[in-house]
C-alpha cells in the first residue's frame, strides 16, 4: 500500500502555505530578519507542537508567521513546500494564504502574493507542477476587515482563483461573512470555507446555504447529520479532509477513530490533504500512510481518494482528464 501511495500522482486542495513553515526555515528567517521568536532551538519548536485544540495550534502558527516579512521570505516558504510536493508526487496544488496575518504586521499584500506566485511559476517551469492560489479571510476578525482584504486582492485577480475562510472556527460561523462572500462571488472568485472541523455540522449548512461555497474544507462533523450526509452525497460536494490535522488538534483521539473511511464508504466526495504539514507531523504521503495503517482502506479506496482530489480541483476539465490518465498509467 505504501508503494501505491508513493507512485500515484496526487493533487492537494487544502494546504496553508504558512503552515508549511518548518522550524529550520523559521530560525533562518528569524535570524535574517532579526525577529525574536519564543524558542531557543529547533527541538524547542518541535516540542511546542503539542496541541490540545485548534486555538493552541493557532497561537503558535501566528507566532511563527512573524518571521515572514519580505517577498523573498514568501518565495522561500513556498519553494520549500514545492520540494515536498516533488517528494510526495503532488503534481497539482491549491495553496491557501492568509494575507491578514501579514498585512496587520505591516507586510505589503503585494510582497506576500508576489513571493508565493514567483515560486509557483518556477515550480511549473522546473517540475511541471500546476497550482492555484486561494486567499483566506481570518474568521476571528470582522467582516469589515475581510472586505478591506478583498479590496486589496482585486488588483491580483489574475493570480488568486478563490477565497476561503479559516482560523478560529468556534464562535465564528460562516454567516458572519455572508456579505463578503457574496461580493467575492460577484467578482468571479471560487468559494471555499473551513466548516465542521471543531464546530458542529450547522456550520456546514451555513457554508453551503449562506456562502454558496464550491468546496468544504474539513467537514468531518457532517457524519452527525444523516440529512446532511445524504445532501453532500447527492451534490457530490467536495470535502477536503486532513487526517493528521484532525488527530493533532484532537478532533479524533487517534487514527483508528477517524471517520474518513466511513465518509468515503457512504459515497461522499472526499480527498486527503495535509493542511499545516510542518505543524501536524507530515505532508501528503504521510497523511495517506497514517490512515491506511490504521483503517481498513483498500487500494481502490486510495485510488478513489486520489482521483477525487483532481476531480474537485479548480483546473480545466482538459487538465483534469490529463491528470486522471496519469493516475491510471501509474496503476499499470
Amino acid at each position: 500500500m505504501i508503494e501505491l501511495i508513493k507512485k500515484l500522482p496526487k493533487a492537494e486542495l487544502h494546504l496553508h502555505i504558512e503552515g508549511s513553515l518548518e522550524p529550520e526555515l523559521m530560525f533562518r528567517l528569524a535570524k535574517k530578519n532579526q525577529v525574536e521568536i519564543p524558542y531557543t532551538d529547533i527541538e524547542d519548536v518541535r516540542n511546542a507542537y503539542n496541541f490540545t485544540n485548534l486555538q493552541t495550534f493557532l497561537d503558535i502558527y501566528y507566532a511563527g508567521a512573524n518571521v515572514l516579512l519580505t517577498k523573498d521570505d514568501f518565495y522561500d516558504l513556498t519553494w520549500e513546500y514545492i520540494l515536498k510536493c516533488v517528494e510526495d508526487n503532488v503534481i497539482h496544488t491549491e495553496i491557501f494564504f492568509d494575507p491578514q496575518t501579514h498585512t496587520e504586521r505591516g507586510v505589503p499584500f503585494e510582497a506576500v502574493i508576489t513571493g508565493i506566485k514567483e515560486a509557483l511559476v518556477e515550480a511549473k517551469e522546473k517540475y511541471g507542477i500546476t497550482s492555484c492560489i486561494i486567499m483566506c479571510f481570518l474568521r476571528h476578525l470582522s467582516q469589515e476587515e475581510a472586505f478591506e482584504t478583498l479590496e486589496q486582492a482585486l488588483a491580483f485577480k489574475n493570480d488568486i482563483i478563490g477565497v476561503g475562510l479559516d482560523s478560529s472556527e468556534l464562535g465564528n460561523p460562516p454567516s458572519k461573512f455572508k456579505d463578503v462572500f457574496k461580493k467575492a462571488k460577484e467578482e468571479g472568485f471560487k468559494l471555499v470555507a473551513h466548516a465542521g472541523e471543531e464546530a458542529d455540522f450547522s456550520y456546514i449548512y451555513e457554508a453551503l446555504d449562506l456562502l454558496e461555497i464550491n468546496r468544504i474544507d474539513h467537514g468531518v462533523q457532517s457524519i452527525k447529520s444523516p440529512e446532511l450526509m445524504q445532501r453532500l452525497k447527492d451534490e457530490q460536494m467536495p470535502l477536503t479532509v486532513c487526517p493528521n490535522s484532525n488527530i493533532e488538534l484532537k478532533v479524533f483521539e487517534n487514527y483508528k477513530e477517524h471517520n474518513i473511511k466511513a465518509l468515503l464508504d457512504y459515497g461522499l466526495n472526499i480527498s486527503v490533504n495535509s493542511d499545516d504539514p510542518a505543524y501536524f507531523k507530515g505532508y501528503m504521503n504521510q497523511n495517506f500512510i497514517n490512515i491506511c495503517e490504521n483503517l481498513p482502506l483498500t487500494e481502490d479506496d486510495v485510488v478513489t481518494l486520489v482521483k477525487n482530489s483532481f476531480n474537485s480541483s479548480f483546473i480545466s476539465d482538459e487538465l483534469k482528464e490529463s491528470y486522471l490518465a496519469k493516475v491510471d498509467l501509474a496503476l499499470k
